[in-house]
C-alpha cells in the first residue's frame, strides 16, 4: 500500500522531538508540505532543518497551543502558504509539562490545567481553526495522538495526563460525528511506552533494570516500539485508504 501527500498542507503540533518530529517528516518525506509547531525553539530547528531529500518542506513556528490566538494566527498562516486550506491536522502536543506523579491533595489548579492546556485545550483549539476551510473543500483529515494512559492507567500515577488523554479519545468520538457531513475525518492513534524524547528517557531509567525488564515482558510482542510505529498509524489515518474510517482510536502498544 503506498502512501503519498504530494503537495497537500499539513500541520503538526509538538513537532520539536520525539513523536512529532518523526510525523512531520515522514509527511514531508512523502511529499507534504509541513508546517509544525512547538514552544523549544531550538529543537524545533532541528526538526525544520534543511534537508535536501524533502525540499525543505518542514516550517516551523514558536506556539503555545493552548493559546488560542496564537493558534488562530499560525494556522491562517499555514494555510495562506498551503493555497486556503490544510489537509492534514496532527494534534501531537502535550505531554506531561514537566511534573511527576504526586498524590492527588499535592496536585494545584496550575499544575492540573497545565497539562489539560497542551493535551486537550491545543487540540480543541487547533481542530477550531482548521475546519472552516476542511467544510469548505468538503474533505480534511484530523488525527489526535493520545497515549495508553487514556485507554488504562498512567506509568506515571499523573492523573490529569491520564485524563487528559481519555478526553482527546472523547473529543476525537464527538468530532468524528461532528464533522463527517463533511467528509472530514477525525481518528486517533494511542502509543504505548516508547523511548522518543528526554521525558521517556528520564521515564526509562528512573525505572532500573528489574522495572524495564517487567515493562518489556508486560508487553505482548515483548520489545519497545519505535516513533515510526507512530508514524505509519497517523498516515494511515491521513491517508485515502481510511477514507471511511472515523472516530476511532487504534492502540500502538505492541499489544500491551
Amino acid at each position: 500500500m503506498l502512501i503519498e501527500f504530494p503537495d497537500r498542507g499539513v500541520i503538526v503540533t509538538g513537532g520539536g522531538h520525539g513523536f512529532g518530529r518523526a510525523i512531520a517528516q515522514g509527511f514531508a518525506a512523502r511529499g507534504a508540505r509541513v508546517w509544525t509547531c512547538d514552544l523549544n525553539e531550538a529543537a524545533l530547528g532541528e526538526t525544520c532543518a534543511a534537508d535536501p531529500a524533502h525540499e525543505n518542506r518542514i516550517q516551523g513556528r514558536s506556539v503555545d497551543v493552548g493559546d488560542r490566538e496564537q493558534v488562530r494566527r499560525f494556522v491562517a498562516e499555514a494555510e495562506a502558504a498551503c493555497g486556503g486550506r490544510i489537509d492534514v491536522l496532527v494534534n501531537n502536543a502535550g505531554g506531561v509539562r514537566g511534573q511527576v506523579g504526586r498524590p492527588l491533595e499535592e496536585i494545584s489548579v496550575k499544575d492540573w490545567k497545565a497539562i489539560y492546556e497542551a493535551n486537550v485545550d491545543g487540540a480543541f483549539w487547533f481542530a477550531q481553526a482548521t475546519a472552516p476551510a476542511m467544510k469548505a473543500a468538503k474533505g480534511g483529515r484530523i488525527v489526535n495522538i493520545s497515549s495508553g494512559a487514556g485507554l488504562g492507567v498512567s506509568l506515571t500515577g499523573i492523573q490529569a495526563y491520564a485524563s487528559a488523554k481519555a478526553a482527546l479519545i472523547g473529543l476525537t468520538r464527538q468530532l468524528g460525528h461532528e464533522l463527517g457531513p463533511w467528509n472530514i475525518t477525525v481518528n486517533c492513534v494511542a502509543p504505548g511506552f516508547i523511548r522518543s524524547n528526554p521525558t521517556t528517557e528520564r521515564q526509562w531509567e528512573s525505572y532500573g533494570a528489574e522495572g524495564q525488564k517487567r515493562l518489556v515482558d508486560s508487553i505482548a510482542l515483548k520489545r519497545l516500539g519505535k516513533p515510526e510505529d507512530i508514524v505509519h498509524a497517523v498516515l494511515f489515518f491521513a491517508s485515502d485508504q481510511a477514507n471511511w474510517v472515523t472516530g476511532q482510536t487504534l492502540s500502538v502498544s505492541g499489544g500491551r
